[in-house]
């Protein structure tokens, strides 16, 4: 997500791979697109002794890489929070959002508007400014609406305030723990009716940071003055410097076979020399000088930070066969699940399947073959079988 022109549709590609369009000016993506990325775990199968067999990811040298859908919406300009741009589609693809990758341009050659400018003419923290107060805005008129009668609601009656302000963002995927949270962070008065139009915004404001947790990447981060990296990387939010435009390059030769390249990688491997033109190894070449100062394109870093660090999931596999990791056919840890740190094994069976959930029994820790019930937390890399009633 980002503003038009800065990059995100190739940040995209990059880590999806999926086509979207491409091209120099505003508002080039309309109708959001759709992928699905991948993030690296250790893959238990070395543990069992044999080869994995996976059906949801794959396996590259022991590292799973497990899916997570990647959602491409439209540019977001000033005041989108009101209709401006395509500010209302794009507000609307965001519902879906557990978590925000920010894409920005910070060699600062484009405007609020995603129109070109010269090279370090805009202030790119303006960018991340911005578009941080185009959510709030938007939860709070979406909170804000009739607020009076919530207020006094709760005031007068039993219902709890996060309840009620619940149900009205319930859309957003936003949840009544959430919403306690922002209440204590924003310091709210505990009367309601007190409220002004300032302190929702506060509380908007605090509901945006913990419901949709933000990562900026700063993109053209290869071509990016000194200074307006710095401001970046020293502006309080958490921010990975890019290069989308590498990363897709490095994944595309790949696929081609031109290349041995793993995502996330500080550096690849060229397979036949002879097949690249001097355009191809000049590109190349300069990558690999990148990689080399860099460490990596920070494309897949960006993934992976919000994954793991910021909505703190594990990776989990189901199984059928607690003695020999497989499923029924006989496919050695076929699946990979992400889960938020401190699921159950209970709520593994749902994710599984409804039925499992329904008439869930107890599971088996594959890899201690210990008995669990449903209230057993999981921990990170667990295999495990599900047992539930026919």
């Amino acid at each position: 997500m980002g503003k038009p022109n800065v990059g995100k549709s190739t940040f995209f590609s990059a880590l999806t791979l999926a086509p979207a369009q491409i091209a120099a000016y505003p508002f080039t993506t309309i109708e959001a697109n759709k992928g699905v990325g991948y993030v690296r775990a250790q893959c238990p199968h070395s543990l069992i002794g044999h080869p994995c067999n996976p059906r949801n990811s794959t396996c590259e040298d022991g590292v799973r890489f497990v899916p997570i859908e990647i959602l491409d919406v439209a540019g977001l300009v000033p005041d989108a929070h009101k209709g401006r741009g395509l500010g209302n589609q794009f507000l609307d693809d965001l519902r879906q959002a557990h978590a925000l990758i920010h894409v920005v341009d910070a060699s600062g050659q484009t405007d609020c508007e995603g129109n070109p400018v010269t090279e370090g003419c805009h202030d790119t923290l303006e960018d991340v400014t911005f578009l941080n107060s185009e959510i709030s805005h938007w939860i709070d008129s979406i909170m804000s609406k009739g607020f009076d009668r919530i207020a006094r609601q709760a005031k007068q009656s039993n219902t709890k305030l996060e309840r009620l302000i619940h149900e009205r963002l319930t859309g957003l995927r936003i949840t009544e723990a959430q919403i306690i949270s922002a209440l204590k962070d924003a310091g709210m008065d505990p009367d309601p009716t007190k409220w002004s139009e300032e302190d929702t915004l506060r509380l908007s404001i605090e509901i945006r940071k913990i419901s949709k947790p933000m990562i900026v990447a700063a993109n053209k981060s290869d071509i990016a003055p000194a200074d307006q990296m710095d401001k970046l990387l020293g502006c309080g939010e958490r921010v990975v410097p890019t290069a989308a435009e590498y990363e897709l390059a490095l994944r595309r030769a790949a696929k081609a076979g031109l290349i041995e390249y793993t995502p996330g990688s500080k550096s690849f491997e060229v397979n036949a020399p002879d097949k690249l033109n001097e355009l191809q190894k000049s590109a190349l070449a300069k990558i690999s000088e990148w990689l080399d100062r860099n460490g990596s394109t920070g494309v897949q870093d960006c993934l992976e930070k919000i994954v793991f660090e910021i909505l703190d999931l594990i990776v989990v596999y189901p199984v059928e066969d607690e003695t020999k990791w497989s499923d029924k056919d006989g496919r050695i840890l076929p699946d990979a699940y992400l889960m938020p740190r401190g699921s159950t094994a209970k709520e593994l069976a749902y994710k599984v399947h409804t039925d499992f959930g329904d008439n869930f029994i107890r599971a088996i820790d594959a890899k201690t073959h210990m008995t669990i019930g449903a209230s057993h937390e999981l921990k990170d890399g667990d295999v495990i079988k599900i047992i539930a009633r026919a």
